[in-house]
């Protein structure tokens, strides 16, 4: 495919990727509610509709993963083909571990489903089930930040997107890339996290149009 088709690839994933992450990201929240981990199967029991479309999403959204993996390799394989390499393989793993997230919460949701009031075992099951689910999401994201900070350095040293707009890239994504580890951790919460991940946001959605309509430039620098 030629470097336009590859770009527009990328541009469509991007907004795709956010169209259906942040959704589902909103209905898990709301579907896993409570204090408890009984409080938050009966409020799963409630929101079998949004634990489906949960399921529909996370798996698209692994689907735009692998999309931008290859696409953006492509993009960036003639300013450096080994860096591109670990950026395909870090965005591969992202969409690889993020479609993992969806067998805890089919778990859970069977539990939840279940006639009988959960026993011991089963609440103590639910409970690891509901802790997998956000520690596969982070080290999905983490994977996600990685390879967005290999792949950002070569749109931004290749000049393959405006400098202004690498730039963005790179330093939103290489904040993220730090934070999310410690995250995963317990070093930091998630309300500390949040705002790290504004600059990423805006630069995808800038890229992503930048693609779309503009395509890739070829690279600057000679193979390395």
């Amino acid at each position: 495919m030629t470097r336009m088709t590859n770009a527009r690839i990328a541009g469509i994933s991007y907004l795709l990727y956010i169209a259906v992450a942040y959704p589902g990201l909103t209905l898990n929240t709301r579907a896993t509610k409570g204090d408890t981990v009984a409080a938050k199967l009966a409020t799963l029991s409630l929101h079998a509709g949004d634990v489906r479309i949960i399921v529909i999403t996370s798996f698209l959204s692994a689907m735009c993963a692998f999309a931008l993996a290859v696409s953006l390799y492509r993009i960036t394989r003639d300013a450096n083909e080994e860096i591109a390499a670990g950026g395909m393989i870090c965005r591969a793993a992202e969409g690889i571990v993020g479609a993992i997230t969806i067998m805890p919460t089919l778990s859970l949701l069977a539990i939840a489903h279940d006639a009988s009031p959960p026993g011991d075992a089963s609440l103590q099951l639910a409970g690891f089930l509901l802790a997998s689910g956000d520690w596969t999401t982070l080290l999905a994201s983490s994977f996600f930040a990685v390879g967005s900070t290999l792949f950002c350095w070569l749109l931004m040293r290749a000049r393959i997107i405006p400098l202004p707009l690498g730039i963005l890239g790179f330093a939103g994504s290489g904040i993220i890339a730090a934070g999310l580890p410690l995250q995963l951790a317990g070093y930091i919460t998630a309300p500390m996290m949040r705002p790290l991940w504004i600059p990423i946001a805006l630069f995808e959605i800038s890229v992503a149009f930048w693609f779309i309509i503009k395509g890739a430039r070829e690279p600057r620098l000679a193979k390395q």
